[in-house]
């Protein structure tokens, strides 16, 4: 993974991460500076900062303890899969996790988003106890009722899926919030759920698979990331971004 997508990623955690710590008074750094440190040294040169890391696990050894499982996932390798393994579980203690694209103006969806939706309908049939949530917030710039995952779960019902099975997460604006309210759905609505697959673009699994990797860890949650699943693109398919919209 090259440095500016390594970069892009670990940023987006800490924008996740740091506004979740306490803010500490004047003296000697704060659990928020030593994380800091770590995620500057890993974004700018690709190493990590043990020191850093002592100082926060002697701070604070639960938090210590689960940024060292973060920084291992940033270290691990992931191989991109077209189409999910035949190893899952086959009952609804799985989720499939499909990850949102800005829609056009008009609240329709863009090309992208229907090719990883074809993705997750074979997945779905794969797997056909599996849950599938569908997520991503209002990013129609001239249709603010519109939403990525509303109108994903339309095209899935369209496409044969029992509504009963969809998860609508329609509150998202980034990849980080899509793993946040996720796990708040999966957390208090359906306890069975104990593993995630996430599908998306060839280009944004690896964010993803971060991001819910982390989530997971700082919730101490027995939910898993045990596979994932993507559209092959050879380049992102072009549109006109809306300012302060996502392009994911």
């Amino acid at each position: 993974m090259r440095i500016t997508r390594r970069m892009l990623d670990i940023l987006c955690i800490l924008a996740l991460l740091c506004a979740c710590l306490p803010v500490f008074a004047e003296g000697p750094a704060s659990p928020q500076e030593m994380i800091e440190r770590m995620v500057v040294s890993y974004a700018a040169y690709g190493e990590r900062d043990t020191e850093a890391l002592e100082e926060l696990k002697a701070a604070d050894p639960a938090l210590g303890g689960k940024w060292e499982q973060i920084m291992d996932l940033w270290e691990a390798p992931i191989t991109v899969n077209t189409e999910l393994p035949d190893t899952l579980p086959e009952d609804d203690s799985l989720c499939l996790v499909v990850l949102g694209f800005q829609l056009n103006p008009d609240g329709t969806i863009r090309p992208e988003l229907e090719e990883r939706l074809k993705v997750a309908l074979a997945a779905s049939q794969q797997y056909p106890q599996a849950y599938i949530t569908c997520t991503g917030g209002g990013t129609a710039a001239d249709n603010p009722d519109a939403t990525e995952a509303g109108r994903m779960a339309e095209w899935l019902e369209a496409n044969g899926v029992d509504p009963a099975r969809i998860l609508v997460e329609d509150r998202s604006l980034t990849t980080a919030q899509n793993a946040i309210y996720t796990f708040d759905i999966l957390t208090e609505l359906y306890p069975q759920v104990n593993q995630i697959a996430i599908l998306s673009s060839d280009y944004h699994i690896a964010t993803g698979t971060l991001l819910f990797g982390a989530e997971a860890v700082l919730r101490d949650s027995p939910i898993t990331i045990v596979s994932q699943c993507c559209l092959e693109c050879s380049q992102r398919l072009p549109f006109r971004h809306v300012p302060g919209r996502r392009a994911d």
